[in-house]
């Protein structure tokens, strides 16, 4: 049995958790959560990690935008995301919320703001 500790990012008030784990890592009980949404964080991120990506992908004119997946990809996929992702090139124009990589892992790759 292993116990994983967290501190809940949920809502502003940062509890502490606690995951009780068996020997083949499933939870079998999280103490230290306010509400039920806490003991779902620890339970996902002991099991399911997900994480939202956010970069910057380079321009077809040298200039640099920011990017982000439009959902939680795995944890366990983030640094072959952000291989996709630079080797990526964005032609301009581009707007708030344009697909500039579509289907990476499940998700989409968009533009988060314009630029100036």
């Amino acid at each position: 049995m292993a116990i994983r500790e967290f501190t809940c990012i949920i809502c502003p008030k940062g509890c502490a958790l606690k995951a009780e784990l068996d020997e083949t890592g499933n939870v079998l009980g999280v103490i230290g959560n306010t509400c039920k949404r806490g003991a779902e964080y620890a339970e996902a991120e002991c099991t399911n990690p997900m994480r939202t990506v956010t970069s910057t992908m380079r321009c077809s004119d040298g200039t640099v935008i920011p990017v982000k997946t439009i959902m939680p990809i795995p944890k366990a996929d983030m640094h072959a995301c952000m291989h996709i992702i630079n080797k990526g090139v964005v032609t301009l124009p581009v707007h708030v919320g344009d697909i500039v990589i579509a289907g990476v892992f499940g998700s989409d790759i968009a533009v988060t703001e314009n630029r100036a």
